[in-house]
């Protein structure tokens, strides 16, 4: 295998090899990029692993190049449901960065979508949510299939949510004029006049639908058949991201916030161009 005829590097050769910085790793966090510095100082036969949305997971001391790959990509998988790819390998660098933002598939057919469950992980058709669009407006989430939906569940009361939203802003421009991709921003535990209000002091041009939340202690979203299901099943934490498919099928989630929200326009390009 290509794998196992990779060669060892010396201490120097790691620098020239373009792996030293954690910093360039897509999607990494705070800890990720901690967890590969330790993956740079380790003893080989080493690999670290990466998957959308900042999942990592990294090995050492293996006794071959292919084991240590293996060993990687386990420890990374046992954190995320999105599929993890080698990034480096002892002094080597081996992440494909072309094939990266292809990483959200397989897509659901449309026959594979029908007979998808309901709920919030990847490949689950996502709960048909009641919102009211600005314009007073019921609005199924059902009634977008056919477009791509990136779903955002955010608050004022939420420091990490208000510093994340200028983000949005900049991947929705990134889409400006395409018909076929909605951004839906839905607030919770507070009335939709007080998120719009804060939208508007901050210059923020998203659109809120409002998830029917009137104060903090209403932590329930409705649903389009009438029933309501808790907030924290379909957002653990707050911010919470989801994209869907042309279907309604979780495609990606992301509990908390991202690093860096423009390193996902590729993705969504994917997604747009080939999901059926």
């Amino acid at each position: 295998m290509l794998v196992a005829a990779l060669a060892l590097a010396s201490a120097p050769a790691i620098a020239a090899a373009g792996i030293d910085k954690a910093a360039a790793v897509p999607h990494l966090g705070a800890r990720g990029q901690a967890g590969y510095r330790d993956f740079l100082a380790a003893e080989p036969h080493r690999a670290f692993a990466i998957a959308p949305g900042g999942g990592w997971g990294w090995s050492q001391g293996a006794v071959s190049p292919d084991a240590a790959l293996e060993q990687a990509l386990l420890a990374c998988q046992q954190h995320t449901r999105q599929r993890c790819v080698p990034y480096a390998l002892n002094a080597d660098k081996v992440f494909d960065a072309r094939a990266w933002p292809r990483q959200w598939r397989p897509y659901a057919t449309t026959a594979e979508a029908r007979r998808a469950s309901v709920g919030t992980e990847r490949g689950q058709r996502f709960p048909d949510l009641l919102l009211t669009a600005p314009a007073g407006k019921p609005l199924k989430l059902s009634e977008l299939r056919g477009k791509v939906v990136v779903l955002h569940f955010w608050a004022t009361w939420c420091p990490t949510c208000r510093l994340e939203l200028p983000q949005f802003e900049t991947l929705r421009r990134s889409f400006a004029g395409r018909r076929d991709i909605v951004f839906l921003f839905t607030q919770a535990r507070e009335p939709a006049e007080e998120s719009r209000k804060w939208l508007k002091q901050q210059g923020l041009g998203l659109v809120l639908h409002d998830s029917g939340a009137r104060g903090s202690r209403d932590e329930r979203f409705r649903l389009a058949d009438g029933q309501t299901l808790a907030d924290r099943q379909v957002a653990a934490v707050f911010p919470t991201t989801y994209v869907l498919d042309r279907h309604g099928v979780v495609v990606f989630g992301m509990k908390g916030s991202a690093e860096d929200w423009g390193e996902y326009v590729p993705f969504l390009k994917d997604l747009l161009s080939h999901a059926k």
